[in-house]
């Protein structure tokens, strides 16, 4: 069949954003299919989840009403226990930290080629996929010589779906071998937590590795002062220890949608990208003009950050 089955994402209660973004992708890939969308919905209230997925462009969405979060194990059996009863052509997940857990697994047990972290596709009887290389400088494309694929997709390429849809949801019985569940999810603890959401602010001032000194932190926090902003970082600033884990945008970090998102000193790593370019107005300092922030930057500074923002800081105070 050319049907197209994607697996959808939640974590603490919540479907996170990329599970509506495979609705719109699975919809693109089933319109050039010919064939059905099916969403899987695994463990936690699925019920509810199912209902809030129930958008236009689903056909039929199947819920495995299994355990209350991801589990890596049960995933992948249901998984596989889906393709085998709907035999579609594609498969989807998102390139998300539990997508890319169990999405190998489940390509390697199906026998499917795996293709990841794909940012557009197109199908003419089989499957090309575009990718990013090189700090998203250079796209490829990837042509899969197969009827069937497995696919993981970036999250933030694709529109959210919003419209309400009319999909048939049933639950789906799998026999789930609890010898072969080797992990279990206990509890949760926060990383880094502290009394700042950056994914509440309307003003974000971003810093990367481009501040180049922690002592250098504080010219960019008097930048955030002025303008009123909430401070947030890149995976390096969190890596090397000078900000703490709730301030990092990106895939590892917090996805972010501010109406203003000024980017010092970042050069724009597809991994941050991801976080952060749902931002209404994104402004970049960066010294190098082929940066790939520039790319998405809707204004854009070439030029030292420690020339640029002590004038930044000296206009808006």
């Amino acid at each position: 069949m050319t049907d197209v089955l994607a697996v959808t994402e939640h974590r603490r209660g919540d479907l996170r954003d990329v599970s509506f973004e495979l609705v719109s992708a699975g919809r693109e890939l089933a319109d050039a299919t010919g064939g059905d969308l099916h969403l899987a919905v695994i463990s936690g209230d699925v019920d509810d989840f199912a209902e809030e997925l129930n958008r236009e462009g689903v056909d039929q969405i199947h819920t495995v009403d299994y355990g209350e979060e991801f589990n890596h194990d049960v995933y992948a059996q249901a998984v596989e226990a889906l393709y085998d009863d709907l035999s579609p052509s594609v498969l989807l997940m998102p390139n998300s930290v539990n997508g890319l857990d169990y999405a190998p697994a489940v390509a390697n047990g199906l026998g499917l080629p795996l293709v990841t972290d794909a940012v557009a596709f197109e199908w003419d009887g089989a499957l090309t996929a575009t990718r990013e290389m090189y700090g998203s400088k250079v796209e490829t494309t990837i042509e899969v010589d197969a009827e069937r694929v497995a696919v993981t997709i970036r999250g933030g390429e694709w529109p959210i779906a919003e419209e309400i849809g009319d999909a048939n949801v049933a639950a789906f019985d799998v026999d789930i071998d609890e010898g072969a569940v080797r992990s279990r999810v206990t509890g949760f603890e926060e990383v880094g937590s502290g009394d700042v959401d950056i994914s509440e602010a309307e003003v974000l001032v971003s810093v990367g590795r481009g501040i180049e000194e922690e002592e250098n932190l504080e010219l960019v926090e008097r930048l955030a002062d002025a303008l009123g902003a909430t401070l947030s970082s890149s995976r390096p600033i969190v890596d090397a220890g000078w900000l703490p884990k709730n301030r990092q945008v990106g895939q590892s970090g917090k996805v972010v949608t501010p109406k203003i998102y000024l980017a010092v000193g970042i050069s724009g790593a597809v991994q941050h990208v991801a976080g952060m370019k749902g931002a209404e107005t994104i402004i970049a300092i960066n010294t190098d003009p082929n940066a790939p922030i520039f790319d998405i930057a809707d204004y854009g500074i070439v030029g030292d950050l420690f020339e640029v923002v002590p004038a930044l800081i000296e206009q808006f105070e």
